[in-house]
């Protein structure tokens, strides 16, 4: 059985995209990438909505990132491999390889999934990640927290009460820290 994990870079306040829907600055180091492969590795799928998937296609359809060296390389070839499944009303058809796209999210078709994976199963996309919050699917947040305060933008935690308890913390040279909740 498989645990259900919401991933995402976020900023000191609590975003995963600043006011303007830009993602740019919570691109990780080397340093930061290596560890998120470590915990990647594990994961079999991939559940994405629309914006988080058109963000993430490009470690398949872009060249110098689908074959890059070092970590981004290294991060190329664990989400080529994964089942992905991009959750969306909008958009017409997925770009890459072991890719389905689905237009509604079935919190019982998500239970079965985890509950029947080998690996994790990675949820992410705040949108996407408070409708399997909503439904008590997710096993643990993974916070990859930048020491930037954003001021606003989209939120990584939906507005809903939530226990955590703390798994892991891990800092790194950048500033990032590493935050691992189980989520009760």
């Amino acid at each position: 059985m498989g645990r259900l994990v919401y991933s995402m870079n976020v900023s000191a306040d609590g975003f995963v995209a600043d006011a303007d829907g830009e993602f740019g600055w919570g691109e990780p180091d080397e340093e930061v990438l290596a560890a998120i492969n470590e915990a990647t590795a594990g994961a079999g799928t991939y559940l994405y909505g629309r914006r988080i998937y058109e963000l993430m296609h490009v470690w398949e359809t872009e060249p110098e990132f689908a074959h890059g060296e070092g970590a981004s390389g290294d991060f190329a070839r664990i989400w080529q491999r994964a089942e992905k499944i991009v959750y969306s009303t909008t958009l017409d058809d997925v770009l890459t390889a072991n890719t389905q796209l689905k237009r509604a999210f079935d919190p019982d078709e998500v239970r079965s999934l985890v509950a029947a994976a080998d690996g994790d199963v990675t949820i992410e996309g705040p949108t996407l990640a408070a409708h399997a919050l909503q439904h008590g699917l997710i096993d643990v947040a993974h916070c990859w927290v930048h020491p930037l305060v954003l001021g606003g933008g989209l939120p990584f935690w939906p507005d809903q009460r939530l226990g955590l308890r703390l798994q892991r913390v891990r800092s790194f040279a950048s500033g990032v820290v590493e935050l691992v909740h189980s989520v009760r």
